[in-house]
C-alpha cells in the first residue's frame, strides 16, 4: 500500500483536490448542502429534514437519506466548532470517500497501482464532478463498491449492510439490488448464503430506512427532487399518452439478460452491473453527477482490457469535462467565475448546438464502451459462455470399471451444486428378480432402455429437468419417479453411455474406463460382495455369464472414446499377495487419440508429483503414457494449478483431490476438458 501513497501522481491528484476545495466554491454546495448541514448542527434532531423545512428550507436542498447526512456530519461540524468554512468540512469528507474508494479499488485490483491513479485518481470525472461542482455521489459510490468488495471476499452480511446503507445515501443506488440478489442466486457456491447478505440489508435498511419512512419532510425532498423525474425524460409516445420510458426500458432488459444466465461469476457480476449503469446515465439527461457512478466500474474494465479502452475512456472523460463547462459556469472563491461558452463567445442557440454535439459525442463513445464490455468482458467470460450449454462427459467402462467411483471423484472437483449425473443402471428395463434376467444380462443393450436414457440427457443438455427412477443395487428394485434438475456440468455413466451414436454426438468429452481384467475381477468382487451382498458364487458365475456380452456390446464402445484411463498392478501376481503388508501398488495407462498438453503434463507429473512417466507416440497420433508412482492430493491439487488455471476459473468451490491414482484420474481428466473447453471457445 506504501507505494500508493509514494507515486508522483498520487501527489498531483491529491495537490489538485486540496486546492480545489479551497478556491472553488460549488453552487450547489454554498446555496444546498452546506446550508442544510449547518441547520442540522445547529439544532441537532434525528430528523433534520422537518427541521429545514419548517424553517423555509427549499425542498431540494438534500434529497437524501441517513446515511448521507452521518457522512458529512463529523467534518462539517469539526469546521464548524473551530470557525473554518463549514465548505471545507464538506470537501474534507468527499476527499476523504475519494481516498477510501482508491483504496477499495486497489484492493480489487491488487498490483495495479500506476493504473488505479491514472484512471482513477487522476480522472477528469472525479475531480470536475465531485470538487469544482461540489455534486456527493462519491459517497454512494463508495458505499456500493465496498459492497461489492465484500462480495468478492464472501462477507454477506457486511455487504449487505453496505448495499443498504448505499441506497440510504442515494436512493438511485437501489437499481444495483437486483443485480445483487441474482448474483447471489445464480452463483451456486453462494446460493445458501443468500439469506446472510438479506439479513445484512434489512438491519442496515431497517435502522436507516424507516426512521426516514417517518419523516415526511425528508420523503418530500426524495421524491420532490428533480432528479427522480429526468429517467422519464427520454420515451416515445405510442399515441393517446402512452409513452415507452427508455430508461426503465433498458433497465429491464439488463434484468432479464443477466437473468438468463445460468452460471454467474464475480467478474460477470461487476462487469454486467457496470454495464447496466453506464447505459442508465448516459441515457438519462443532464445528470452530471451519476458518471462519477460508473468511473469505478470503467476502472475494472480498463483493468481487464487493453490500451484502447484506456483510450476510449480517456476521450469520454474529456468530452464529459467539455460538456458540463459547456453548460455550467465555475464559481471561484476569491477570483471572478470561469464561464466557457463566454470565453469562446458562442452563447444563445450556438452555444446550445455546441453542447449538445459534444454531449452526443459523448453518449456515443459511451455506448462503443457498452458494447466493447458486453464483448470482452461478458461475452467472452468463460462462465457466461458455459452458461449457454451445460459441459457433458460421457464414460463407459466394463462392469466393476470404477465408473460410478470415477464419476464421483470427478463431480468433487466441480461441486455437487454445479453437477448432475446420469446413471446408465436408472435405466435397466427390469427388477433384478424378474426371469429375464436368466437368459440376458444387463450387458445387454437390449436390458436397458437407451433411447429413455439418450432422450433424458438431451434434456438435461437442453436445460430441462426430467423424472428419473434410481436402480438400488442392494435390494435390486427400481425407485418411485424423481425430479432431476439440469445443471453446469452433466456427468452420464454406464455400460452403453458410448454405445449408440446419436449419445456420442452430446457428449464433449468422452472416457473409457478400460480396467485390466484380473484387477476389474478383484475390484467387482470385492464391491458385489461387501456393497451389493452377492455371494461370492453369484459373482463368479456372473463373469463367465457375461462375458460375450462384454465382448460383444461394452469393449467395442473403447474406438470411440477421447480419452482411455486403464488402472494396472505394477505386477499381476500381486492380486495373488494381497494383505497388509502387501497393500495393492498401481500403475495408470492414459491412452488418447487427440492428443493434449502431454509435455506440459509430464512436466508436472515429473517435477511437482515425483512420478515416473513413460510417453509413447505413433505415427497415427495417438499417444500413450504410462504413470507409475505415490502421489497425494495436495501435490495433485498445485500441479493442477499450474497445469489447468484457466479450467480451475470455472471451480467456484474448492476441487476435492484424491490421493493417489484417483487423483491423477481427476488431473489427467481436467486437463482435457480445459483442452475441450478452449476448442469449444474458438
Amino acid at each position: 500500500m506504501k507505494k500508493l501513497y509514494l507515486q508522483p501522481m498520487f501527489f498531483l491528484g491529491l495537490i489538485i483536490r486540496l486546492a480545489l476545495i479551497i478556491s472553488i466554491i460549488p453552487l450547489a454546495v454554498s446555496v444546498w448542502y452546506v446550508p442544510f448541514l449547518n441547520a442540522s448542527i445547529s439544532s441537532l434532531t434525528l430528523d433534520p429534514w422537518s427541521g429545514w423545512i419548517a424553517a423555509g428550507g427549499t425542498p431540494v436542498a438534500f434529497p437524501y437519506g441517513y446515511a448521507m447526512w452521518v457522512a458529512f456530519l463529523p467534518l462539517t461540524l469539526a469546521a464548524k466548532l473551530i470557525g473554518a468554512p463549514m465548505q471545507y468540512g464538506y470537501g474534507l469528507t468527499l476527499l476523504a470517500a475519494d481516498f477510501c474508494l482508491l483504496i477499495t479499488l486497489h484492493r480489487l485490483l491488487p498490483g495495479r497501482q500506476r493504473l488505479l491513479l491514472a484512471v482513477y485518481w487522476l480522472s477528469p470525472i472525479i475531480i470536475l464532478a465531485s470538487y469544482a461542482l461540489g455534486l456527493n455521489d462519491l459517497i454512494p459510490a463508495l458505499l456500493l463498491i465496498l459492497s461489492i468488495f465484500f462480495i468478492q471476499r464472501v462477507k454477506l452480511k457486511m455487504a449487505g449492510v453496505l448495499c443498504a446503507a448505499a441506497i440510504s445515501a442515494k436512493l438511485s443506488m437501489v437499481i444495483a439490488l437486483p443485480f445483487f440478489i441474482i448474483y447471489l442466486y445464480k452463483n451456486k457456491a453462494l446460493q445458501q448464503r443468500i439469506s446472510q447478505f438479506l439479513l445484512g440489508f434489512f438491519v442496515c435498511a431497517l435502522i436507516l430506512g424507516v426512521p426516514f419512512l417517518f419523516s415526511s419532510a425528508g420523503l418530500q425532498m426524495l421524491f420532490g427532487n428533480p432528479e427522480m423525474g429526468k429517467i422519464y425524460s427520454v420515451a416515445f409516445s405510442l399515441g393517446e399518452n402512452i409513452f415507452v420510458y427508455i430508461v426503465p426500458l433498458i433497465y429491464m432488459v439488463m434484468l432479464y439478460l443477466v437473468w438468463r444466465v445460468r452460471r454467474l461469476n464475480f467478474d460477470l457480476f461487476q462487469a454486467i452491473t457496470g454495464m447496466a449503469f453506464l447505459l442508465i446515465v448516459l441515457m438519462t439527461p443532464t445528470m452530471p453527477g451519476w458518471f462519477v457512478w460508473n468511473i469505478p466500474f470503467l476502472v475494472l474494465y480498463q483493468a481487464m482490457s487493453g490500451r484502447i479502452a484506456i483510450l476510449l475512456i480517456g476521450i469520454f472523460s474529456a468530452l464529459y469535462v467539455l460538456s458540463i463547462l459547456l453548460t455550467t459556469p465555475i464559481l471561484f472563491s476569491n477570483a471572478p467565475g470561469f464561464d466557457l461558452k463566454s470565453a469562446l463567445h458562442i452563447t444563445g442557440y450556438l452555444g446550445n448546438q455546441a453542447a449538445s454535439l459534444v454531449h452526443t459525442a459523448m453518449v456515443v463513445i459511451g455506448i462503443v464502451l457498452a458494447i466493447r464490455i458486453w464483448r470482452e468482458t461478458i461475452s467472452r467470460n468463460n462462465f457466461f459462455r458455459l452458461s449457454r450449454k451445460p459441459f457433458v462427459i460421457g464414460i463407459a467402462g466394463d462392469s466393476g470399471s470404477g465408473k460410478d467411483t470415477f464419476s464421483d471423484s470427478i463431480a468433487g472437483l466441480f461441486g455437487g451444486h454445479s453437477v448432475v449425473k446420469l446413471s446408465g443402471d436408472d435405466y435397466h428395463l427390469w427388477d433384478r428378480q424378474k426371469p429375464i434376467w436368466q437368459v440376458m444380462t444387463h450387458l445387454n443393450p437390449m436390458a436397458n432402455d437407451l433411447e429413455g436414457f439418450c432422450n433424458d440427457l438431451i434434456s438435461l443438455i437442453d436445460g430441462k429437468s426430467i423424472q428419473s427412477i434410481h436402480y438400488n443395487h442392494q435390494t435390486g428394485k427400481r425407485s418411485k419417479p424423481f425430479r432431476i434438475r439440469s445443471n453446469d456440468f452433466i456427468i452420464a455413466s454406464g455400460l452403453h453411455a458410448l454405445y449408440l451414436p446419436i449419445l456420442r454426438e452430446c457428449y464433449n468429452m468422452k472416457v473409457y474406463l478400460d480396467i485390466d481384467e484380473g484387477l476389474r475381477r478383484h475390484f467387482k468382487l470385492k464391491r458385489d460382495v461387501h456393497q451389493r451382498g452377492h455371494t461370492i458364487e453369484q459373482v463368479l458365475n456372473s463373469f463367465e455369464k457375461r462375458e460375450s456380452d462384454s465382448e460383444r456390446f461394452i469393449r467395442l464402445q473403447l474406438a470411440y472414446a477421447d480419452l482411455i484411463l486403464s488402472l494396472h498392478p505394477i505386477h499381476p501376481r500381486m492380486l495373488e499377495d494381497l494383505d497388509d503388508t502387501h497393500p495393492l501398488r498401481l500403475k495408470l495407462v492414459v491412452r488418447t487419440r487427440h492428443r493434449f498438453n502431454e509435455l506440459s503434463l509430464h512436466r508436472v507429473l515429473v517435477g511437482v508429483c515425483g512420478l515416473h512417466v513413460d510417453i509413447i507416440s505413433d505415427v497415427g497420433g495417438e499417444m500413450q503414457m504410462t504413470i507409475e508412482g505415490e502421489t497425494f492430493a495436495a501435490d495433485v491439487a498445485l500441479a493442477a494449478e499450474m497445469l489447468c488455471p484457466r479450467v480451475l476459473e470455472f471451480l467456484d468451490i474448492p476441487p476435492k483431490w484424491q490421493d493417489g491414482m484417483a487423483g491423477l484420474m481427476q488431473l489427467i481428466t481436467l486437463s482435457h476438458i480445459n483442452q475441450t473447453l478452449t476448442k469449444r471457445f474458438i
